[in-house]
């Protein structure tokens, strides 16, 4: 297998996720002011992306929070996943599934405590690439550079060898910094081009003013 590698992002690229405005949905049902759910919740969204809290203790801190009962707290959380999963994007998943014996393929994915279960269950990328290094798991979020360390030690491979995809720009540029190379996901045909020319060894296509 050649070393060259290829790294994705799951939210917005792997999986299509539109906002639903599910909490804007709450704010209403319990009469608060738009911005309410999400901001008495904001530090709970916080440790559960790096993994300080348990799912437990997220649907504890829901229903004490926001007044709900046991059931209530459970329709939250579905509307929260139903969000955070969105729709698979079948394309790309297609492609990169045919790479597996031409390179190394892992995610890199800011997520949420729960992530690895619901995502298992639904899309089952643990079948599509080597590795999947969660921010939950390893207790640091992209853009900080020791997610992207901490991808290549798993990997065992070199930033040089590595191409990333995302759809924030901040990770894209803390990706380049940390040695990568990267891509603004944008559309399947640009992004299934990039890997291509990565994968050929093209030269380089990065730049601060790269085509996306």
């Amino acid at each position: 297998m050649e070393a060259r590698c290829v790294i994705l992002d799951i939210g917005g690229v792997l999986e299509i996720t539109p906002p639903t405005g599910w909490m804007q949905r709450w704010d209403e049902g319990l009469g608060l002011p738009a911005g309410s759910v999400d901001q008495q919740l904001d530090d709970v969204w916080q440790a559960g992306a790096i993994g300080t809290i348990s799912v437990t203790e997220v649907r504890a801190e829901v229903g004490a929070r926001l007044g709900l009962d046991a059931m209530q707290v459970e329709t939250f959380m579905a509307d929260l996943w139903t969000e955070y999963l969105g729709t698979p994007n079948v394309e790309l998943i297609a492609y990169v599934r045919g790479l597996r014996s031409r390179c190394w393929l892992g995610i890199l994915s800011n997520s949420f405590v729960g992530a690895r279960e619901m995502e298992t269950a639904k899309y089952q990328f643990d079948e599509l690439v080597e590795e999947i290094v969660y921010s939950h798991e390893i207790g640091v979020c992209k853009p900080d550079p020791r997610a992207f360390d901490m991808t290549c030690a798993r990997l065992e491979v070199r930033p040089a060898d590595c191409l990333f995809i995302d759809d924030y720009d901040v990770n894209i540029e803390a990706a380049r910094a940390a040695g990568m190379q990267a891509h603004l996901f944008a559309g399947n045909e640009q992004t299934i081009a990039r890997i291509a020319a990565h994968l050929d060894g093209a030269a380089s296509l990065d730049s601060p003013h790269e085509a996306i």
